[in-house]
């Protein structure tokens, strides 16, 4: 391979291994690579640098739409620098986050992105010691990340309920994935701060991301006199749509939705849904570009903050 790309066998590895060269460099070295049919040994490379490659992955809940396209761009966008996720899902259970949060670092990833359902969990700052963790969504209290790709909630919170305000809405449910034992997300706090600034009657209400649970909580709120929703989930705005549906009630005449995450299907329904955007594609790259950084030992800690 040096040979036959004029560089050094240093270059080329690094090369191979998407650091400290240039992408012009990646790209000449991995043409060449293809032409001659290379291909690296993952067991052989493991044992001379002391890492798998492999990269966990732990979604807060996979029933959730947008964290399944999440899940999708991050392991190509992984492979693409010659790494592999490992994805699990949490099912947006405090305590089976924290199970498997340990079982990645007992299988010796190379680090962590995580997308937390409880940021405050005592787990982060013991993991933090001993493995790089990339947090998305929600930074990780009291545990120093080797990067964090954070939403302006307060930004994301405020265009939505002013927007709901502006259309005539004083009284609005707020459905949300977030659970008893994990009251301290910022979305949450967020949006009870913003009710009282702008003079709203909300009711926080959880909610699933699976469709058949989301609209039974929506049919329970509609049952009280409900109709202006905000979803912290496009996933759950689907279950107000299919609980309007049910009884006959037409959006947005009779009921109000708003979503927070702009998934593609959210333009197909009828209507479509008003969501808030966070740019996915820009959260992937982000939270990628970090976590190989930090598993190739760079100690540098980034923090982006996603604006709405």
């Amino acid at each position: 391979m040096a040979k036959a790309t004029g560089l050094s066998p240093a270059s080329v590895s690094y090369a191979l291994r998407g650091m400290q060269v240039s992408e012009e460099t990646m790209e000449r070295v991995r043409r060449v690579a293809a032409e001659l049919g290379y291909e690296a040994d993952p067991i052989a490379r493991a044992l001379a640098s002391g890492r798998t490659g492999t990269i966990g992955l732990l979604c807060g809940s996979l029933e959730d739409l947008w964290q399944q396209a999440l899940a999708v761009g991050i392991g190509r966008a992984l492979k693409d620098n010659d790494r592999y996720a490992l994805i699990l899902d949490a099912a947006g259970d405090p305590y089976r986050e924290r199970t498997l949060a340990r079982q990645l670092r007992d299988q010796r990833v190379d680090a962590m992105i995580v997308q937390p359902v409880d940021p405050a969990a005592e787990v982060w700052p013991e993991l933090c010691e001993s493995l790089p963790v990339v947090s998305i969504g929600d930074g990780l209290a009291g545990a120093r990340t080797a990067g964090e790709v954070v939403f302006d909630n307060r930004a994301g919170v405020t265009m939505a309920l002013e927007h709901m305000r502006e259309r005539g809405h004083g009284r609005i449910a707020v459905l949300t994935p977030t659970r008893a034992s994990t009251p301290d997300r910022p979305a949450d706090v967020h949006v009870l701060a913003e009710a009282g600034r702008l003079g709203l009657d909300i009711e926080v209400v959880t909610a699933p991301q699976a469709l058949t649970a989301a609209t039974g909580v929506a049919d329970a709120m509609l049952t009280d006199g409900h109709r202006a929703f905000f979803c912290f989930a496009d996933s759950i705005a689907y279950g107000v749509y299919a609980a309007s549906a049910e009884r006959g009630l037409r959006i947005p005449a009779d009921v109000s939705v708003m979503g927070y995450d702009d998934h593609p299907m959210s333009g197909l329904l009828t209507p479509g849904l008003t969501t808030v955007d966070w740019d996915i594609d820009g959260i992937i790259r982000a939270a990628v570009r970090t976590v190989v950084v930090a598993a190739d030992g760079n100690s540098r800690r980034r923090r982006i903050v996603q604006a709405p």
